[in-house]
């Protein structure tokens, strides 16, 4: 009986002893302008996953090689991609309709991909100059 209140007491002692060495929290208030910019860039995000999603059927990817164009290759362009053009070309995505529709988005890709070799970010297609 007295070993047990020894060693409550001990564990109470240590108890609050260390309660002093919490770490405390701090918050702060978040402006308009990052809660919105994390939005845009979590969206920007889901965009470049669902276009390499789609760059990953197999279907996509033959019709990549069948027009001359390395799918690793398209999928680090996408990685390149900001925001906004990640969102259009998602978007153009959705919009085409099943199945058939498939070749319209090889096409938006191409074109995506040649304006970024004409605009002088890469150099894929040899029969494009480099406006720089």
């Amino acid at each position: 009986m007295i070993m047990a209140k020894r060693f409550l007491s001990a564990f109470l002692a240590l108890s609050i002893f260390f309660t002093g060495s919490i770490q405390t929290v701090q918050a702060a208030m978040i402006g308009t302008e990052q809660v919105a910019e994390s939005a845009i860039t979590a969206k920007g995000e889901q965009d470049r996953a669902k276009i390499v999603a789609m760059l990953s059927r197999d279907e996509v990817q033959s019709a990549l090689v069948a027009r001359g164009i390395d799918p690793v290759e398209a999928k680090s362009r996408v990685a390149a991609l900001n925001d906004d053009e990640a969102s259009k070309l998602a978007t153009e995505m959705d919009k085409a309709p099943a199945g058939g529709g498939i070749i319209g988005a090889i096409v938006l890709v191409f074109l995506v991909l040649l304006l970024t070799d004409i605009l002088g970010f890469t150099k894929i297609f040899p029969f494009t100059r480099s406006v720089r």
